[in-house]
């Protein structure tokens, strides 16, 4: 299927202008193909102990705009984001699950909101700097099926966050940059006189900032220190509290049982309410009490996937591809199982399991519980 093929007829497009190079590539990319852009910078809730970067944000999306010649309008979710995202992510944590805010921003955000209000405003389609690709195909069984796929540049590849998007969505979705590398969408802004060519990427949450998970997190879950236990249930170290690491981490915790040839020290389990962590050093003790076996919930498939199904999944951004067999789970909570060839080092449970044939996504989940 072409990327090109079947293009949606509608010429409106409001473009996210994040302040960044792959928005201002992408808002160029799209007048260059004739469509009529709107620039639109979103402002979302920031935490007040941090400093304030959307205006300096705001202003580098504002010179694309007037570099660019075309309309900038400036769109407030700051309630819409505290609420959907901020609120949910942090819930999430205080029970001791570990969630994917830049699935719920693409979500509740910038897939979400931001297409509402650009429809009462007259868009016919929005567009993001996104690195994947839409394929799109008509038929005359399905006037228009829509295929969500990795973008060109697998490094960059943001397929992982936006396995919540629908048929519906697709249908009125750009991504302009998704069939280039991020060294192409770089030679563009400067072939363009882009204000922003040289800009370096954003790091850290998103939207909020270069800020280390557990600093942001420690603002708003009380939390006192633990134990670290080894996989006897003796007492080896102590850590900060348990609501602030995630499974897999080898950092931030305190061995003081530590012999001088023992290696890195890994985070198996987390108990919320003995506010203990279970680590080990031991590869094959390691692989021994990780996962082949979980449910999965808040299921979205893009495609007509049905289970059982075998395919691929990543089970974290940029990810390796693991061979997976999913089955039909609980009816009524339309859940499902999927079955791991081997066992899951890492897996956390509240990320984002996504699933894949080839390059094409296939959908997602939320990583429930682990099955014994």
């Amino acid at each position: 299927i072409s990327p090109r093929k079947a293009m949606p007829t509608g010429r409106q497009v409001f473009v996210g202008l994040s302040g960044g190079v792959d928005s201002a590539v992408s808002a160029a990319l799209l007048i260059k193909r004739g469509f009529d852009v709107t620039g639109v910078f979103i402002k979302v809730w920031q935490p007040d102990f941090l400093p304030c970067s959307w205006r300096d944000e705001r202003r580098d999306a504002m010179k694309v705009a007037i570099a660019l010649d075309i309309p900038f309008l400036f769109f407030d979710f700051e309630q819409e984001y505290k609420g959907g995202v901020v609120d949910k992510m942090i819930a999430e944590y205080r029970v001791g699950r570990t969630p994917n805010p830049d699935v719920l921003c693409n979500k509740e955000v910038k897939f979400g909101a931001f297409w509402k209000k650009a429809r009462e405003l007259g868009a016919d389609l929005i567009a993001t700097g996104h690195y994947v690709q839409i394929l799109r195909e008509s038929t005359k069984v399905k006037p228009l099926c829509c295929q969500l796929s990795e973008g060109k540049d697998k490094e960059k590849d943001q397929s992982y966050f936006l396995w919540t998007l629908t048929q519906n969505d697709l249908s009125h979705i750009l991504f302009p940059i998704g069939h280039l590398e991020k060294s192409e969408v770089r030679k563009l802004a400067r072939k363009y006189n882009l204000p922003v060519s040289e800009k370096k990427d954003s790091q850290g949450i998103c939207f909020i900032g270069d800020v280390s998970m557990d600093e942001f997190l420690s603002h708003f879950i009380s939390t006192k220190s633990g134990d670290v236990l080894d996989t006897r249930g003796e007492i080896i170290g102590t850590h900060r509290g348990a609501p602030l690491y995630t499974i897999g981490e080898r950092h931030g915790f305190e061995i003081t049982e530590k012999q001088p040839d023992d290696g890195a020290f890994y985070i198996l389990s987390k108990d919320m309410e003995t506010n203990t962590l279970t680590v080990s050093n031991k590869e094959p003790e390691i692989i021994s009490l990780s996962p082949t076996k979980i449910t999965v919930k808040n299921i979205n498939w893009l495609t007509e996937a049905t289970p059982p199904l075998i395919c691929r999944a990543r089970i974290r951004y940029r990810g390796e591809k693991l061979p997976v067999v999913i089955k039909l789970g609980h009816a009524v909570s339309k859940r499902i199982i999927v079955e791991f060839r081997e066992p899951v080092r890492g897996l956390s449970l509240g990320q984002s399991i996504v699933f894949y044939d080839g390059d094409v996504c296939l959908g997602g989940g939320v990583m429930n519980k682990i099955i014994k």
